[in-house]
């Protein structure tokens, strides 16, 4: 069974079944049920028109379920009459879907589950095991979002930076259960990129590459954390930073400067320094200051403070830190990181220890807890 082959086809197989006149809701519950059918069959049977034998299917496990509902019966006279089957039509809706996705009025874990869901081919049980969630909790956000963008038509372009924050989210929940969700968003954002031509969706597929490439590197046998300027770049993963840098460079040359550029252009400056000393900390500031401009974020600010303490010194580092809000999540860590450097091991080891407590995740901790012991242990008693 090609799971990537159902998976890339469900887009398209629910964006017919709304055409034709069916309710988000109720088409996408028909094509989940057209996928669970397709993995039972066509092992045994594969269908010469994989797409035309999904939509005939669900076309068909829509109208079933319109017709067993008494409450529906005025909409039944509108479907009666089944399509003969025939091929698929090759009208892509995957950016429509996107944007239906990446609804304003959905919250931004609605929408990412929402996307996984409609676009991704996913099911309700592959995204709640990826959230470690139970499976009921995951359908009813699903079955909430859906009721949500029922009904909903975009009758001018959306907005793709909503889109592409909604990719994002995906991608930076990493690896959980059985599902990639790093790898999954990157399929995505390709496909939308074949859908619209936008230099920061380029952008933010470059930026997924040369993040993703660096995975493999980020953690040690035993499941610690690696810094990035520990990691084995041996072990990066050369292919995708090469097509991630082509895939920045042909973004940059349009001109059309975005937040996700400027983050792969520091990405890209990262993948290329053979060794963590020969990083260009200079060219990372002023791409910094370039995101400053264009967000305003206080995360950039703190990112932008530490490349400060790298490219002019800790004492340097430490003057930007200290303009960034101290209740931002990893400024403690990134204070006690330039207090080590500028030869304060007493106040990094106890801001290692309050950021410890501050982690978000096991992982962070533990790496937190460990530096903080690191310099305890060359300070003795």
């Amino acid at each position: 069974m090609d799971e990537a082959l159902l998976r890339s086809l469900t887009p398209g197989v629910l964006g017919i079944l709304v055409r034709r006149g069916a309710d988000f809701a109720a088409a996408e519950d028909a094509v989940q049920d057209a996928l669970l059918e397709a993995v039972r069959v066509w092992p045994s049977r594969p269908p010469r028109d994989p797409k035309g034998w999904l939509v005939t299917v669900a076309w068909r496990r829509f109208l079933d379920a319109t017709r067993s509902d008494a409450a529906r019966r005025r909409r039944e006279d509108l479907v009666e009459e089944e399509p003969a089957p025939g091929p698929a039509s090759a009208v892509d809706d995957t950016l429509w879907l996107h944007f239906l996705c990446a609804h304003p009025s959905l919250t931004p874990s609605s929408a990412v589950a929402l996307t996984l869901r409609a676009v991704g081919g996913l099911t309700t049980r592959q995204i709640a095991r990826a959230y470690l969630v139970p499976e009921a909790t995951m359908a009813q956000r699903i079955s909430r979002a859906k009721r949500t963008v029922a009904g909903v038509r975009f009758e001018q372009p959306g907005d793709v930076a909503t889109v592409l924050r909604v990719l994002y989210l995906v991608f930076n929940e990493g690896y959980s259960g059985d599902i990639d969700l790093a790898a999954e968003a990157i399929r995505l954002t390709r496909e939308l990129g074949a859908a619209v031509d936008h230099p920061e969706v380029a952008g933010l597929l470059a930026l997924m590459l040369l993040h993703h490439a660096r995975r493999d590197a980020r953690t040690a046998p035993d499941g610690s954390l690696v810094p990035l300027a520990e990691q084995d770049r041996g072990r990066w993963d050369t292919g995708a930073i090469a097509e991630g840098v082509g895939i920045l460079q042909a973004a940059l040359a349009r001109d059309r400067l975005g937040e996700y550029q400027a983050q792969a252009a520091v990405a890209a400056l990262h993948a290329d320094a053979p060794t963590a000393e020969e990083t260009d900390w200079v060219q990372i500031v002023e791409w910094y200051d370039e995101l400053a401009r264009l967000t305003d974020s206080p995360v950039v600010r703190l990112n932008r403070a530490v490349a400060v303490g790298e490219a002019d010194g800790p004492r340097a580092g430490l003057a930007a830190l200290a303009e960034v809000d101290p209740g931002l999540p990893r400024r403690t860590a990134a204070a006690a990181y330039l207090h080590e450097r500028d030869g304060d091991p007493g106040t990094a080891a106890r801001l290692y220890a309050e950021a410890a407590r501050q982690a978000s995740s096991l992982a962070e901790r533990d790496h937190l807890t460990r530096q903080a012991a690191r310099l305890n242990a060359h300070r003795g008693p």
